[in-house]
């Protein structure tokens, strides 16, 4: 019986020695404290609540569809599998991609994966060109808006200030009197409005200049009334701040989209008069890299889909190089 002890204690070590290299294989950084990590890095980096928002709810999907635990856990078929499981257009797969990618180049950079093996993956689209406004119907807008109201008025700058300058719909609601040089004519836009961070200055000219002390005026009426308290330069007419921080979406996106239903405008909205600004700089001879560096693009890829350019208006732009 001795002996037969012996031999079971010998198994019995085994199985103890395999039981704890398998827990010493199951080690390491556990996904959910790595992202509460790298989403206190977000905001302290200045990264919007949607956005940290946008990824932990696309991330939390990928983890719970292939059960993940560590960090480590996470490998090329994770992506894959998860990818092909979703029943969606590769458009919003292609979303969902760069998101967990996004994630995952975080948890590179504080260490937890040695090898970006997600660089690979990639999903091919058909990518639409969507269209720029034109400057025919940004002046068709303006005079059908009533300029006699404080709406009117302000909207009127809002677009002017859109197309003559590019800024995003969600920088329009940050902007501020002190973001305006009046002497020198420029916009002078600290990072902390910015989607990239960086700060960037803006020529404007004095039509808009002028448009704007109007306007500030009108707005410290407004202000004095209802008793609030900010130097935004677009506000309600309540004398509030138009952004919402929860959307990217404020008071002129939706008036816009108001006027483009009552005037039947088909292609009016933040973002293509955002769009309309790029060509027009293209059409009047600047650089790609001039009008991505206005646009506040980091990447020229990204700046090169907003111009709108057909396969004939490509050649025969190149045909003056040969």
């Amino acid at each position: 019986m001795g002996r037969k002890h012996g031999i079971f204690s010998i198994q019995t070590e085994e199985v103890n020695i395999a039981t704890k290299t398998k827990e010493i294989k199951r080690s390491g950084t556990p996904i959910p404290q790595a992202l509460e990590t790298i989403y206190q890095q977000m905001r302290i980096a200045g990264n919007r609540i949607r956005t940290i928002e946008s990824y932990d709810y696309i991330i939390n999907q990928f983890i719970k569809f292939n059960k993940l635990e560590y960090v480590e856990d996470i490998k090329t078929d994770s992506i894959y599998n998860y990818l092909d499981s979703i029943d969606v257009s590769n458009q919003t797969k292609l979303i969902r991609l760069k998101s967990i990618k996004a994630v995952l180049s975080k948890f590179h950079n504080n260490g937890w994966i040695k090898q970006k093996f997600w660089s690979s993956i990639h999903i091919k689209i058909d990518k639409e060109v969507k269209k720029g406004a034109k400057e025919s119907d940004i002046e068709a807008l303006l005079s059908l808006i009533d300029k006699n109201t404080f709406i009117g008025f302000r909207d009127t700058v809002a677009i002017l200030t859109m197309y003559k300058t590019g800024i995003r719909i969600r920088t329009v609601g940050e902007l501020k009197e002190r973001h305006i040089d009046f002497q020198n004519l420029c916009f002078n836009l600290d990072g902390s409005i910015l989607k990239n961070h960086k700060f960037l200055k803006l020529p404007i000219d004095q039509e808009l200049a002028d448009l704007y002390k109007v306007l500030i005026k009108q707005n410290d009426k407004i202000r004095d009334y209802y008793n609030t308290d900010n130097t935004n330069i677009f506000i309600t007419q309540n004398g509030l701040q138009i952004n919402d921080s929860k959307s990217s979406s404020n008071a002129i996106t939706k008036q816009l989209c108001k006027y483009a239903k009552r005037y039947g405008f088909e292609n009016i909205n933040a973002h293509a008069i955002r769009r309309g600004y790029a060509k027009s700089l293209l059409d009047k001879g600047a650089s790609i890299a001039l009008i991505s560096k206005a646009l506040g693009h980091s990447d020229l890829a990204v700046t090169t889909q907003y111009l709108d350019l057909d396969i004939e208006e490509v050649a025969t732009s190149l045909r003056d190089f040969l």
